[in-house]
């Protein structure tokens, strides 16, 4: 009666771990579809934000303007509408509008050399640029609002004022936190 009563409990942790160990492996292969899904929607929101941030070069300043509606914008507005746009496209969400302030507590120090389209160029009094597309060679390009020119600019890295303003007032290079990003339904 024993070794029966073994012999039943032995079979029954089989089945058991058997099936556990299929409700595992099912769990699992949706969370790595979905992860990889995400890191796919990423990239296209890293590929769109060239040509997004194009559109708005030359649009005058407005603090508080939305490039969207009035046509003007402020660096906010800028990011914002940018961001809005790439994720759109990605099948993402971006969560909503932030003045640059509150976009500062959600952004995370990432190394010069490992920079990607929508990463941010901060200088030590908080103002930012966008950084929209890394050439091959290395060359990177920028968007911002300009109070002073008032309008929306658009450098590169080989331009004299990048090294001699923007480089010597360098605070660091930020990218977004990822969440401030949702899968759209």
């Amino acid at each position: 009666m024993k070794q029966k009563f073994i012999i039943v409990t032995l079979i029954l942790f089989i089945l058991v771990s058997s099936v556990w160990g299929l409700n595992v492996a099912i769990t699992d292969k949706p969370a790595d579809q979905n992860n990889t899904s995400l890191q796919e929607q990423k990239k296209v929101f890293r590929q769109s934000i060239p040509a997004i941030a194009k559109q708005f070069k030359g649009i005058p300043y407005e603090f508080g303007g939305n490039p969207l509606q009035s046509k003007t914008s402020d660096n906010s507005h800028l990011f914002f509408t940018i961001y809005k746009l790439a994720a759109q496209k990605a099948g993402l969400f971006y969560k909503e509008y932030m003045p640059m302030r509150n976009l500062m507590k959600n952004i995370r120090e990432v190394n010069e050399n490992n920079l990607q389209n929508g990463d941010l160029m901060v200088l030590n009094d908080d103002h930012a640029a966008m950084i929209y597309q890394i050439e091959d060679s290395g060359k990177i390009h920028l968007i911002y609002a300009s109070e002073m020119r008032r309008q929306i600019l658009i450098f590169h890295s080989e331009n004299p004022v990048f090294h001699v303003y923007w480089l010597e007032n360098l605070n660091g290079f930020y990218r977004l936190s990822d969440t401030l990003f949702e899968k759209a339904d």
